[in-house]
């Protein structure tokens, strides 16, 4: 045992120096991780924008606008929607939004079994009617025959005569009848009334079609027009407006071959809807749905017009649904909503509220909203 514990002796004493070399090299390793960080590090951090000079300009006003742009959109000149006549489950539906299809070409097939039993009916009814004026004429034509013989009195001849013209209404009648009910048997299929394309399928197979519903939309490409709801407060304006354009899709300005402003205005928006027409070269690059630019430019200024703020489209912040510029107080910039109204072709928008003449804004609202920027002086 004593053996033993003098040779345990040794190893002990190696397990307490390393620990105190452990504990003694650990500080010096935390400092050298510091030191090393803190030299990674840039000796002073700069804020974003700090130093940045943004230009500022003061708020214009111009008289009301007599030029000024609106949205509109494209529509086919020649675009209907097709519906339901009868009542009955869709059961063949033949095209899909996008097909070309000729006139005369199957869209939709609704069950037209119940039109088929009206038909066989009326036929019948027409077959039975055609019995009773042919029995009808026999009788007047004998009683005429023993009239002249002087078997019976003028008063039967009468009598068969008002039969026969009853039975001639009935047979009459009843042939209308059937063509109703062919005409109804007909509205079962339903085909294209002209060459074009499948804007929209408003049906699947197999749901219920009823008188009114829309089917599918039809439109026939080529000619198309630019539709745009113009306030009716710019009504006016927009009539005296001698220069009429409309920007494409794809950037380039037209001026339409023909307008068409209807005579009255949507009691809820309180707009009037101008249909603008596109030349033809122009109608081949656009598709029904897509976004256009009007503008109507040159109209005369009225006299004693409302004096409006305006701002460029780059001075404007958009955040979703909010609009707002840089405004100057106090030597720095404050974020101010504003409420917009058109765009002019300049590159200039309406201020509604928000801003008044004579105020200080950002010309860049990007620049002004980074942090430090201040207006230049």
């Amino acid at each position: 045992m004593l053996i033993a514990t003098h040779r345990a002796a040794p190893q002990a004493l190696d397990d307490r120096r390393r620990l105190a070399l452990a504990a003694l090299a650990l500080p010096l390793f935390i400092g050298l991780l510091a030191a090393r960080h803190a030299a990674a590090q840039p000796a002073t951090a700069t804020a974003p924008g700090s130093g940045l000079s943004v230009p500022t300009a003061v708020v214009e006003t111009s008289r009301e606008a007599a030029e000024f742009s609106l949205t509109g959109a494209i529509q086919a000149v020649r675009q209907v929607t097709l519906g339901a006549q009868v009542s009955g489950n869709v059961v063949t539906l033949a095209v899909k939004a996008g097909d070309r299809v000729r006139s005369g070409q199957l869209l939709a097939r609704i069950d037209d079994r119940s039109s088929e039993a009206g038909l066989r009916a009326s036929a019948a009814g027409v077959d039975q009617a055609q019995a009773q004026w042919q029995n009808a004429k026999l009788a007047y034509d004998r009683s005429r025959e023993l009239r002249q013989q002087g078997f019976v009195s003028q008063a039967a001849v009468d009598a068969a005569q008002t039969q026969l013209q009853a039975a001639q209404a009935g047979l009459a009648q009843a042939q209308a009848g059937r063509s109703q009910a062919a005409l109804v048997n007909g509205f079962t299929t339903v085909v294209a009334p002209f060459d074009g394309f499948i804007l929209a399928v408003h049906t699947e197979a197999g749901e219920l079609a009823t008188p009114g519903r829309p089917l599918v939309t039809l439109y026939a490409p080529g000619r198309m027009r630019a539709v745009v709801e113009v306030p009716a407060s710019r009504s006016t304006t927009a009539r005296a407006a001698t220069k009429t354009e409309i920007q494409l899709p794809d950037g380039r300005w037209v001026v339409p071959t023909g307008r068409t402003d209807l005579p009255s205005a949507d009691p809820v928006s309180q707009t009037v809807e101008w249909r603008l027409d596109l030349p033809a070269e122009a109608g081949s690059t656009v598709a029904p749905g897509q976004s256009v630019q009007v503008r109507f430019a040159g109209a005369p200024v009225a006299s004693g017009a409302v004096q409006r703020p305006r701002v460029p489209t780059r001075a404007v912040l958009q955040r979703g649904e909010l609009s707002a510029v840089y405004a100057v107080h106090d030597g720095r910039f404050v974020l101010r909503p504003v409420r917009l109204g058109p765009v002019s072709g300049q590159g200039m928008v309406e201020v509604l509220a928000g801003l008044r003449p004579g105020e200080r804004y950002a010309l860049d609202a990007v620049r002004a909203g980074l942090a430090g920027a201040t207006p230049a002086r």
